[in-house]
C-alpha cells in the first residue's frame, strides 16, 4: 500500500504546504515512551521508582502529578489542599521527630517542622498508600499542618526575565513583569480600581506571537488595563480576567493600524496577597516550584488535546496533522482574525483563557513562566530542578531565567525563548535534607518529589 503525505514548512505555530511525497510502506510508528515501556501493571509505584532512578532530570516530562488546586470556571470559590509530609521509614517516625527537636544544626526543613500532636491516625485508604510507599523505602505521614489553616505567610515578590530570539530570524515574543502592582497603577488613571485590593500585588505575562508582532505587543500593553477596568474587578477577579482577554481580542480586531491576521498566545499571573491566579490561552506554561517539586499551573492548549479536540469539532473545526484547520498549532489564541467569525460568535479558535488558582504558602518558593520554546525541550520538573539549584547558588531570579534559556539553547531549542522567574521570598530556597534510612533505596530527591505527586493524585 502506498501513502501520500504533504510536505510542509513549519514556521513557529504556522505552516505552509510546499509539496508532497509518497511512501511505499506505512510511516507510522507506535506511540511509545520510556516511561510507558517500564510501567508495571501490578505495582506502579515500583515501576515509577525504577524510572526515576534511570531517567533523572527528565523523569516528569509530559506528566502532571500535581495535587488538587482550584480550576476556575468563572466563579470565585476557593479550596485548600492537604499537605503530605514524607519521612524515611514507618519505624522511625517518632524517633526522627524526637531527634529533630534536639538538633543543634539549625532548624530542620519546613516540611518536617511539626509536633507529634499534628500526626493523625491513618485511615484504611492511607494505609494502602503507606504500604506502597514503604515498598520503595519511604514512609508517609498525612497531617493537616496548622500553617495551612492559619498561615501568616505573606509573599515578597522578586522577578527576573530573559528573552532570546533563538535560531528564528525574528523575535515575536513579548513579556511584562510588575513586582509592585499598586505602585505601577498609582502612575496611571486606574489607581482607583486598586483601592479595595489586597496588598501586596504583582502581575506578570508571557505573550508568544506568531505571524508578526502586532498581536503580542498589543495584548502586552493593554491586558492589565482591561482587567482592572472591568466591572467585576476587584469583587470577582476571575470574571474580570476572562472578560479582559475577550475585550483585548475584540479591541485588537478594531485597530485598523495593526495586522489583525497576526496572533498571540497569552499567559498571565495575577497575585493579590497569597492568592495566585494563572490565566492561560495557548501553549505557554506556568509551573510552581514547591519545595523542589513541579506543580503545573496551566494546561497547554494543543489541538490534539482531548478536551480541545472535542470543542473544536463541535464548532465545525478540523484538526489536520496536529494543526487547527491545518494552519495553527494551538487551539486558543488572541488575534488571528482571518480564522475567526464575527465578534461574539463561537469559533474553533478561542480567545477565552482557562484559570487556575492557589493560595501560596511557605513551601511555594518560585514560579516559572515560559513560552513553548522552553517546554518543547525541557520538562516542568527539569526546569524546577535547574531553577532551584541556581537560586540556591546566587538567589538571583534574573540569572536563573537566563540559565534556563541557555540550557534550552544547549538542547537545540528551535523557537523564540522567553522565561520569567518569580520568587516569593527574599531568601534562597533551603537545602532539602533527607534523613538516612535503614531501608536501602535507589531514588533521588527529585524522584521522591515525583513520588509524592503520584500519591497526591491518587488520594
Amino acid at each position: 500500500m502506498a501513502y501520500t503525505y504533504s510536505c510542509f514548512v513549519h514556521v513557529g505555530k504556522l505552516r505552509e504546504q510546499v509539496g508532497c511525497h509518497r511512501f511505499s510502506s506505512s510511516p507510522f510508528l507506535p506511540n511509545s515512551s520510556p516511561f510507558l515501556s517500564r510501567v508495571c501493571p501490578h505495582h506502579h509505584i515500583s515501576a515509577l521508582n525504577y524510572y526515576c532512578y534511570d531517567r533523572g532530570e527528565d523523569m516528569a516530562a509530559g506528566m502532571d502529578f500535581s495535587p488538587p488546586f482550584t480550576v476556575l470556571e468563572g466563579g470565585c470559590n476557593k479550596d485548600s489542599n492537604n499537605k503530605i509530609t514524607t519521612n524515611v521509614s514507618e519505624n522511625q517516625n517518632a524517633e526522627n521527630l524526637d531527634t529533630l527537636k534536639q538538633s543543634t544544626n539549625g532548624k530542620p526543613p519546613r516540611h518536617l517542622r511539626q509536633s507529634m500532636d499534628s500526626i493523625r491516625l491513618l485511615n484504611a485508604a492511607d494505609l494502602v498508600r503507606k504500604k506502597e510507599a514503604l515498598d520503595v523505602g519511604v514512609g508517609v505521614v498525612i497531617s493537616n499542618s496548622p500553617a495551612d489553616e492559619k498561615s501568616e505567610f505573606l509573599p515578597l515578590f522578586r522577578s527576573g526575565s530573559c528573552a532570546e530570539g533563538g535560531p528564528k530570524q525574528y523575535m515575536e515574543d513579548e513579556h511584562v513583569c510588575i513586582d509592585n502592582l499598586v505602585d505601577h497603577l498609582d502612575a496611571t488613571e486606574t489607581a482607583a480600581a486598586m483601592a479595595n485590593c489586597p496588598s501586596p500585588g504583582a502581575f506578570y505575562g508571557v505573550f508568544d506571537g506568531h505571524g508578526g508582532t502586532d498581536a503580542a505587543s498589543f495584548v502586552k500593553n493593554n491586558i492589565l488595563r482591561f482587567i482592572v477596568e472591568d466591572s467585576h474587578f476587584p469583587i470577582c477577579v476571575e470574571k474580570a480576567i476572562k472578560s479582559a482577554f475577550l475585550k483585548a481580542d475584540y479591541a485588537f480586531a478594531d485597530d485598523s493600524a495593526l495586522d489583525i491576521s497576526s496572533g498571540t498566545t497569552a499567559l498571565t499571573a495575577l497575585i493579590f496577597g497569597r492568592t495566585l491566579i494563572i490565566a492561560n490561552a495557548g501553549d505557554c506554561r506556568a509551573v510552581l516550584g514547591r519545595r523542589g517539586r513541579a506543580i503545573e499551573m496551566s494546561k497547554d492548549h494543543k489541538p490534539n488535546c482531548t478536551s480541545e479536540r472535542l470543542r473544536i469539532e463541535k464548532l465545525g473545526g478540523v484538526i489536520y496533522d496536529g494543526y487547527l484547520n491545518g494552519q495553527l498549532s494551538v487551539a486558543r489564541a488572541l488575534g488571528d482574525w482571518h480564522m475567526k467569525g464575527p465578534k461574539g460568535s463561537a469559533c474553533p479558535l478561542s480567545a477565552e483563557p482557562e484559570l487556575q488558582e492557589t493560595n501560596l504558602s511557605e513551601d511555594d518558593e518560585f514560579l516559572i513562566m515560559g513560552c513553548d520554546g522552553l517546554w518543547d525541550v525541557m520538562s516542568s520538573q527539569g526546569a524546577v530542578t535547574i531553577a532551584r539549584k541556581e537560586l540556591m547558588l546566587h538567589n538571583d531570579p534574573e540569572r536563573c531565567s537566563r540559565e534556563l534559556v541557555r540550557e534550552a539553547l544547549r538542547r537545540n531549542a528551535c523557537d523564540n525563548l522567553t522565561v520569567i522567574v518569580i520568587c516569593f521570598s527574599p531568601d534562597p530556597p533551603p537545602r532539602i535534607e533527607i534523613l538516612q534510612s535503614r531501608v536501602r533505596r535507589s531514588i533521588s530527591a527529585e524522584g521522591l518529589n515525583l513520588l509524592k505527586g503520584v500519591l497526591d493524585s491518587n488520594s
